[in-house]
């Protein structure tokens, strides 16, 4: 049963007959005070009211639970009627009455289809009525059953739009992914097939072309590693790990040669203080950092050096990759760790599932990834625990 009260006063709000019920109850049997009540174990909320009495609650007003008889017909289930409280064996010494100052009160349970208890239907009055008849009561149950109908119709629309809108976007991130795969593959197998026939012709130093080759092939093999990767973490298996207590300097320093010398006209300074080893997956942690690295010498500026800090202090250890360049958008900011997503239409990005996985590593971690950007520089910072 939600649990969502905001969400629960708003669904009976909604209901455009409630005041008119309140309406015929209160006619109906004289009384002053009527109400729609969202009652749990630990809350009694008022979703609407017809208040003639001057009891004072309004919706989303809200009553100690223990300090009402609803408390009780949460738990039995059962109506309670009392027509006179000064006459009702039951009632007259109850402590509810005497707090609120009624004497008369009639209370019918709202139950939803699946059996589960919303709250009451409820009249409270300080003069005794004449409630107890099988006219009020059959009124009182068929109010309730109303409400709770239309509580459940409610419900059963919000699920299916929800439902609707989670196979939109997964049909949406379908379309998505066959055509930015079709489009990324299709480059390097492009450039092999090129490759593969000059070199069929002959004639032509053959070094070159393989080495081109063998760019490509590294490219499709990073491209299937992350397809892999978003794949399991889709399926709910999230990033496996394989945590074991490391010295990071070494993976870090490797994964920064690797780009440097794809990367030859860019500049990578590093500066690490990295003063204890670190429990992690040392190969996830070069994953995480050479996608971050990569997309920095993507779309930082060739004239200024991508800048990789890495320290473990007071039990932390932090990763952090800056550049200058073009701010990103404050709207691009918030979306830059969702899966396909790409700030360009550069080729160079890929699937724009780098900086998905690495915040998907970060969090396998039990850590974070996040992005600022600014006129003077783009940064992305990576923090864990470090034992």
């Amino acid at each position: 049963m939600s649990t969502d009260f905001g969400a629960d006063i708003a669904a009976v709000q909604g209901i455009a007959a409630v005041p008119r019920i309140l309406e015929v109850v209160c006619r109906s049997t004289g009384m002053g005070f009527a109400a729609v009540a969202r009652v749990t174990e630990q809350r009694w909320i008022c979703c609407a009211v017809r208040d003639e009495i001057a009891f004072g609650l309004t919706p989303g007003s809200e009553l100690e639970v223990e300090t009402t008889i609803c408390h009780e017909i949460r738990q039995s289930g059962e109506a309670v009627i009392i027509d006179s409280v000064a006459d009702n064996l039951a009632f007259c010494g109850h402590h509810t009455p005497a707090q609120y100052g009624f004497q008369s009160y009639i209370s019918m349970p709202i139950l939803l289809a699946d059996g589960s208890f919303f709250g009451t239907l409820c009249a409270i009055d300080p003069r005794p009525a004449r409630l107890n008849t099988p006219h009020t009561i059959g009124m009182f149950k068929l109010f309730a059953e109303l409400i709770a109908t239309h509580l459940d119709a409610a419900r059963r629309v919000a699920v299916s739009e929800a439902r609707l809108l989670g196979e939109r976007e997964t049909s949406e991130l379908r379309e998505q992914f066959i055509a930015v795969l079709g489009h990324d593959l299709r480059n390097p197998l492009t450039s092999i097939s090129a490759g593969a026939n000059l070199l069929v012709r002959g004639g032509r130093d053959a070094a070159p072309i393989l080495a081109l080759m063998q760019q490509s092939v590294a490219r499709m093999s990073a491209l299937i590693d992350n397809l892999l990767d978003f794949a399991r973490g889709r399926l709910g298996g999230g990033i496996a790990l394989n945590r074991a207590v490391q010295p990071l300097e070494p993976v870090l320093d490797h994964v920064i040669a690797e780009l440097r010398a794809s990367f030859p006209a860019n500049r990578i300074s590093s500066n690490f203080d990295l003063t204890q080893p670190v429990d992690c997956d040392s190969g996830r942690i070069a994953q995480l950092l050479s996608n971050l690295l990569g997309n920095a010498l993507i779309h930082g500026t060739a004239d200024s050096p991508v800048r990789v800090y890495a320290s473990t202090r007071k039990g932390q250890f932090e990763l952090s990759v800056a550049n200058a360049g073009r701010p990103i958008a404050p709207a691009a900011i918030k979306r830059l760790f969702q899966p396909f997503y790409r700030v360009s239409d550069d080729a160079r990005q890929g699937l724009g599932l780098g900086l998905y996985i690495a915040s998907e590593i970060a969090r396998a971690h039990g850590g974070t990834l996040e992005a600022t950007s600014s006129a003077e520089e783009t940064r992305f910072t990576f923090r864990m625990p470090s034992n």
